[in-house]
């Protein structure tokens, strides 16, 4: 799901080429036991693949999950986050086992470039396939990717309520006082291999 037509911001092909040959080569390394998790890549000429980006790195096999980490916060350049998060969804998602070397040829993979993450100013401005939600309440939090209640076919209080229940809170909690709904927007695209 590309949906750099909808967002205010964009990379180029070669940007995005780039990211996609780092977080290749981050799970190429991890294989093949070469690379620490933490080992910084080569540091690109583009400038927005420097600046301070938080990303996701989805894995599917046969059509199916098969990794997803993420940083939702800028902590790190962009093209560092990209190669960590694709690091850590073939190796360390708690939810599969490490990725193994005869899996790798039919794995396809996602990257997620997310917008700042702000406060959601009103529910009923959400658009389903546009934004990405976070939701933190009594010490608890979820998130979803934009791409998320789309694949799901989920309407906006059916996406609200699921990520309630991947916060692991009753659904509505979203409507409670206290509780924190943030959003943001993510540039999507799918990582050629060839």
């Amino acid at each position: 799901m590309d949906t750099s037509q909808t967002i205010g911001f964009s990379l180029t092909e070669d940007e995005r080429a780039n990211l996609a040959r780092l977080a290749c080569l981050a799970i190429e390394n991890g294989l093949a036991g070469q690379a620490r998790p933490d080992a910084a890549p080569p540091e690109p000429e583009e400038a927005a693949l420097r600046a301070p980006a938080g990303a996701f790195v989805t894995l599917h096999s046969q059509g199916r999950l098969r990794g997803c980490i993420g940083s939702i916060m800028p902590r790190e350049p962009l093209y560092m986050t990209v190669s960590q998060m694709a690091h850590a969804a073939a190796f360390q998602d708690p939810r599969f086992p490490p990725l193994q070397p005869a899996e790798w040829p039919g794995v396809s993979l996602e990257i997620s470039v997310l917008s700042p993450l702000t406060p959601c100013p009103d529910p009923e401005l959400i658009t389903v396939g546009r934004h990405g939600l976070v939701l933190a309440w009594r010490g608890r939090s979820g998130v979803f990717l934009p791409q998320v209640p789309v694949e799901q076919h989920w309407s906006r209080l059916q996406y609200l309520d699921a990520l309630c229940g991947k916060a692991g809170l009753p659904p509505g909690s979203w409507k409670q006082p206290g509780a924190e709904l943030f959003w943001f927007e993510a540039l999507v695209f799918p990582v050629s291999r060839k």
